[in-house]
């Protein structure tokens, strides 16, 4: 069997330890201050039914027409892998009523993309974000942006930046389309082969492409608030306004558009200047999505783990796992298995953790694997010290090493 056969499939990656332990303090540390904003989380499935993306993201965004996965189960239905979090959260909460009703939401977990991998940027990718369902209103869109600001903080970036817009009213989708199409059009044979497309079904995101020629026309036109009303550029104000007030620091880009045919009004992205030309870690918005005969309003935001990882590690703060901590129990005699298996599970059953070999190798393989477990503490155990009732107990920050009596060696490790 060749090597490539204990590979994961392209653009997917086995994360493993040591640096599974990272990714399990990003994911404790956003349930935190998800728990202080009164958010809960939701698991929703990886399959969905195709629909529920088809409704919600548009059948003209590029998430639907290029980069699903997709297969049919035995009754012949449409499923797909998710490709990102928002509308199988909202089928969920659309299924649940009015129980709905200004419902704070969110999630941590795999989605699913057939882009061509690169990178920051995965066929399997790890997603957070959050929902918060409710009518249009400033404060609540200034409210989540703080939040996806103060996770950033807590996670240790300094350098992101906070991008901001609005996408208007639905009231104001046409004329803004109409718009950028007039002003677009006198530049078709410049565009790129995509963005001629987009300009038909989708012009908005022409203003998203990173194709350099693309971008510097793109520089060229008015913003996209002069086509809008002068309510969605009142609304706009306000959330600045109240962004202000919670003194946090964001750039009004004119020309920033989130690609997703269900957001409305504010929206916004947060780059870093550590990821290169790909250099959004996170965006959300302010949405209206329908799920069969109900009409969700809310806003809600996305980070991708990978990125955020990368952006810590151009930084240079790359989280810590946690310090040393947790036992290793060493046996210095096999025919004592019995014994230090029973006493393993006694310091279980008092709430701590506690590894032993069980399968009788050397002391020193076993001391092998107490250092690579990240243990604290080794208890080490033999005939010797089973006849005189005590423990060696090594502290493996200082690498001292002293004899115990069990009150002792539990006195110490319940400290």
């Amino acid at each position: 069997m060749g090597s490539e056969e204990f590979q994961p499939v392209q653009g997917m990656s086995d994360i493993a330890s040591p640096d599974i332990a990272v990714w399990q303090l990003l994911e404790q540390q956003a349930r935190g201050v998800f728990a202080r904003y009164g958010f809960s989380e939701v698991r929703t499935p990886l399959v969905e039914r195709k629909s529920v993306f088809e409704h919600s993201l548009g059948d003209t965004t590029d998430v639907v027409q290029k980069e699903m996965y997709q297969f049919e189960d035995a009754g012949g239905r449409a499923l797909v892998l998710r490709p990102e979090g928002t509308a199988g959260m909202m089928r969920h909460l659309a299924g649940m009523g009015q129980d709905a009703a200004n419902a704070r939401v969110y999630y941590i977990g795999p989605m699913f993309r057939r882009e061509r991998p690169q990178a920051g940027r995965k066929r399997q990718f790890h997603q957070c974000g959050a929902e918060a369902i409710g009518e249009t209103n400033a404060h609540a869109d200034a409210e989540m942006i703080a939040l996806q600001a103060h996770l950033l903080k807590e996670w240790g970036l300094q350098q992101s930046v906070i991008k901001i817009n609005t996408r208007g009213a639905a009231a104001d989708r046409a004329a803004v389309q109409r718009g950028m199409q007039e002003k677009l059009s006198a530049h078709r044979e410049r565009l790129c082969d995509d963005c001629r497309r987009r300009l038909e079904v989708n012009v908005l995101r022409v203003l998203d492409c990173k194709n350099p020629g693309c971008r510097e026309i793109v520089r060229t036109l008015p913003p996209m608030t002069a086509f809008m009303s002068d309510e969605a550029r009142t609304y706009l104000e306000e959330v600045l306004r109240v962004i202000r007030r919670l003194e946090l620091s964001v750039d009004v880009d004119p020309n920033l558009v989130r690609g997703l045919d269900y957001y409305q009004h504010t929206v916004w992205e947060i780059s870093h200047p550590g990821l290169g030309a790909q250099d959004a870690v996170g965006a959300g918005g302010r949405y209206e999505i329908s799920m069969g005969n109900r009409t969700l309003r809310g806003v809600g935001f996305a980070m991708g783990l990978e990125r955020i990882l990368m952006a810590l590690a151009s930084e240079k703060k790359t989280p810590e796992p946690a310090p040393l901590h947790g036992i290793w129990l060493v046996s210095l005699d096999h025919a004592l298995l019995d014994i230090h298996l029973q006493l393993a599970q006694m310091l279980r059953m008092r709430g701590l953790d506690c590894g032993l070999d069980l399968n009788g190798r050397s002391v020193k393989a076993q001391m092998r694997a107490a250092g690579k477990s990240g243990a604290r503490w080794v208890i080490l155990h033999g005939a010797a010290e089973d006849e005189k009732g005590v423990f060696q107990l090594k502290d493996m920050l200082d690498g001292t090493q002293r004899e115990v009596t069990m009150v002792e060696l539990l006195e110490q490790l319940q400290r």
